[in-house]
């Protein structure tokens, strides 16, 4: 075997005589006697035209080749999987969305293990791929860079997919008729590109480039742009340098990176989703990350970033101003961020931000520090009877930070959106959505349907969901997700009964049912699990494996004992 690092994987599949037969078979594929000696770059593409996010990934990923090519290894391109959350959301079929997330991290180890790729580049364009790349790239901990496939345009009159979901309840309401809805679901989504709002979609894009996994820029370019072509090119020739000088995953992805990520997820305003994912990659790469973590950043870090879906503007504004980097730097000079954290460039975050220049004068989207939208975090981590192990709540505190109610429950989203709807649900309402979480579900859906039909019914200030489910990043109002242990597990969510009264407290952080702890245990002891809802295939092998949405939802959590 080679004892050149950058070969290192790829010289155990391609050298030597014994080796013949595997070159017989990359020759078919466009090998050349030189490229066998050159350093293999694997570029994984999540292209389908089945979503507008990923629908012009394969024009990235053939880009990103050329840029490996070029800077003198040799590429490969294979792919991976996307789901679409905006098509399936309010369907059985959302069931597969987060589990999608485990199906692309594991595929990605598996392709470039099994093919001896020295460096990957990954590109992902909607809410799992960015997760599931990183979540693959750590594991594998080769020279890696991750792409963002970008945001997509606004629509008609500043629409986008949050705007079609609001609509329906809006028409539930009366306020809008069917024709409409029809003119704002024909116009909403012009074309290739991420959802448009500090959806799940760019606040992951965003916190990656915070880490350091992402060229300078990657998080904020227009997906049919030059720029995001130009960016696809430069990091295909970016690997080649990460591999000359041996830097990993590992070497990047430390605990003051994800700090860093953290930080600027909630100075944008970002989707409760990125603890959940976050808390993800941080297992993937051997970094300890908790709740706790969140809560302890977010003290301290303000919300900034006038972004739907609580604010006005969307991410293609923002890329016009100069995207995240020139935040990065106000929260860097702030001392928020931690500088001298290594990045894919090779160089440090600081270094990569010394040459920024700020936002242009009168820009309104980004606020200063000293006059934020939220002088601390939006992500709210609450415990009490309710969440034991923890919750996240979405808070900007324009709907308040407090809300006590009578619960109304329901055993499913489905079921939730019909009563929303029809009007069963009313002002005052805290609705209990169970049965829902990463087991239970099992898939740990988003609740997108059921919170944009109250934003849509003008019900937002006035109605309050928990569940043991999670949120869309387009989601908002007085919402808590992620509660653990989980309904299905025997968490105390599985004994509310209708007429409770629950409290959400965004100031004390707390989730509290008005029960006595021995009324509390009384209910739990006659309480009794329902049957898996799945019994083969995917879904019950994700129901078998994944832990708490509290530890990230992961599926390769070996026990201690085993």
């Amino acid at each position: 075997m080679t004892q050149d690092k950058s070969r290192q994987y790829s010289s155990q599949v391609v050298d030597g005589p014994t080796k013949a037969p595997a070159r017989a078979m990359l020759r078919a594929v466009g090998f050349e006697d030189a490229d066998f000696n050159k350093p293999q770059v694997g570029i994984a593409s999540t292209w389908s035209n089945l979503t507008p996010c990923n629908m012009h990934i394969d024009g990235l990923a053939e880009e990103a080749g050329r840029g490996a090519d070029v800077a003198g290894g040799k590429s490969i391109i294979f792919s991976t999987i996307t789901i679409s959350d905006g098509i399936a959301n309010g369907t059985i079929g959302m069931k597969y969305s987060l589990v999608s997330r485990e199906v692309i991290a594991d595929s990605i180890e598996t392709v470039a293990g099994c093919e001896g790729f020295d460096g990957l580049v990954a590109i992902g364009g909607c809410d799992k791929n960015m997760p599931g790349c990183l979540i693959g790239l750590a594991r594998l901990n080769r020279p890696s860079v991750f792409v963002y496939g970008g945001t997509i345009a606004p629509g008609a009159n500043h629409t986008d997919i949050i705007s079609v979901f609001e609509a329906v309840g809006a028409h539930a309401k009366g306020d809008k008729s069917l024709i409409e809805v029809k003119q704002i679901e024909d116009t909403a989504i012009p074309g290739p590109g991420a959802c448009g709002g500090m959806y799940t979609a760019n606040t992951m894009a965003s916190a990656i480039e915070a880490m350091g996994m992402s060229l300078p820029g990657s998080s904020a370019q227009n997906a049919t742009s030059n720029s995001k072509r130009q960016d696809c090119h430069e990091a295909g020739a970016a690997v080649l340098n990460l591999l000359a000088r041996d830097i990993k995953p590992s070497d990047i992805m430390t605990k003051a990176a994800f700090e860093n990520a953290i930080t600027v997820v909630i100075a944008l305003g970002g989707s409760t989703n990125a603890v959940l994912h976050l808390l993800a990659m941080a297992h993937a790469v051997n970094v300890e990350l908790s709740l706790d973590d969140f809560v302890r950043i977010g003290k301290r870090v303000p919300v900034l970033a006038d972004l739907r879906p609580s604010g006005h503007y969307m991410m293609s504004e923002l890329v016009a101003i100069g995207g995240i980097l020139p935040l990065m730097k106000i929260l860097l000079e702030a001392g928020l961020l931690h500088g001298d954290c290594l990045t894919v460039t090779g160089q440090t975050l600081a270094e990569n931000l010394g040459s920024v220049a700020p936002y242009p004068a009168g820009q309104q989207i980004i606020r200063p520090l000293d006059n934020p939208i939220k002088a601390d975090s939006h992500l709210r981590v609450l415990y009490g009877n309710l969440a034991p192990e923890g919750s996240v709540a979405k808070i900007t505190g324009k709907e308040g930070l407090t809300f006590t109610g009578p619960a109304r429950v329901f055993g499913s989203e489905e079921e939730t959106l019909e009563r929303i709807l029809d009007g069963t649900v009313k002002a005052g309402d805290v609705l209990v959505i169970r049965y829902e979480g990463p087991r239970g579900g099992p898939g740990m859906r988003e609740m997108l349907s059921p919170t944009s039909a109250i934003m849509g019914k003008g019900l937002g200030q006035e109605v309050a969901l928990i569940t043991d489910g999670r949120f869309s990043g387009g989601s908002h109002g007085f919402v808590v997700g992620h509660i653990t242990p989980e309904a299905q597990q025997g968490g105390p969510l599985a004994i509310v009964e209708d007429g409770d009264i629950i409290t959400i407290d965004a100031e004390l952080n707390r989730l509290e049912l008005q029960l006595s702890d021995t009324d509390i245990a009384a209910r739990l002891a006659r309480w009794q699990a329902p049957p898996p809802r799945y019994r083969r295939g995917v879904l019950a092998k994700y129901a078998h494996t994944v832990n708490s949405a509290s530890q990230g939802a992961v599926t390769d959590a070996l026990d201690d004992t085993d």
